[in-house]
């Protein structure tokens, strides 16, 4: 079944709580929060304040990718805030294994996101301590760029090197996903879609996810 996981980078910061909530009745599968330090990324974006203060509008899962630099020194107070799972960016690791054993260890899910340019021979080294590998099919940094074809193959050789493990990881898609773009990622594999603009400019929220869910 395929999920739906809006980013709230997309969303109006000055009604957060109320964007949240939307995003609740409209049967989103998670709360996609894109964490942005202007170091690694050049955006600055939020902190475990905001996920604290929104988490109270929700029961949806929360996944914050942490585009950061070290984010292990992090990790705690993101999980403290109410995070259900954190997804790290590969570049931004030096001890990337370690870091994920960190984050389970700690009873919440962990991810691994990918940027466009980022080859995956790396990942077999640690399939077993993933729940979700995410591919960015933008650069990352800001919302609405659009979507980067070129990372269909890497999708479709990530989904046989997941159903080759037999280990239960989900494989997640963001940047520029929309009604046209989402039909190919699923195609190639994808079984969860980020989406940001797209579900935020459009005015019934739930269709829009149906519409992606449907691709």
């Amino acid at each position: 079944m395929v999920k739906i996981t809006p980013s709230i980078l997309a969303a109006d910061f000055a009604i957060m709580g109320q964007e949240i909530a939307m995003l609740d009745k409209a049967g989103a599968d998670y709360i996609h929060i894109d964490v942005m330090d202007g170091v690694f990324v050049p955006n600055i974006t939020f902190g475990p304040k905001l996920i604290k203060d929104i988490r109270k509008y929700t029961t949806i899962p929360f996944d914050a990718h942490l585009m950061i630099v070290e984010p292990e020194k992090h990790i705690d107070a993101f999980i403290e805030a109410g995070c259900d799972m954190i997804t790290v960016s590969y570049e931004a690791c030096n001890h990337l294994h370690r870091i994920l054993q960190d984050i389970r260890s700690k009873g919440i899910k962990a991810g691994v996101a990918l940027n466009p340019a980022t080859p995956i021979d790396g990942l077999q080294y640690i399939l077993p301590e993933l729940d979700l590998i995410l591919i960015m099919s933008v650069n990352p940094g800001f919302g609405g760029q659009m979507f980067i074809p070129t990372v269909l193959p890497k999708i479709m050789a990530i989904r046989k090197l997941i159903d080759a493990s037999n280990f239960a990881i989900e494989l997640a898609v963001d940047g520029g996903i929309d009604d046209k773009t989402a039909a190919p990622c699923l195609r190639a594999g994808a079984d969860v879609l980020v989406s940001g603009s797209y579900l935020f400019n459009s005015e019934d929220k739930r269709a829009a996810m149906d519409l992606l869910r449907k691709a």
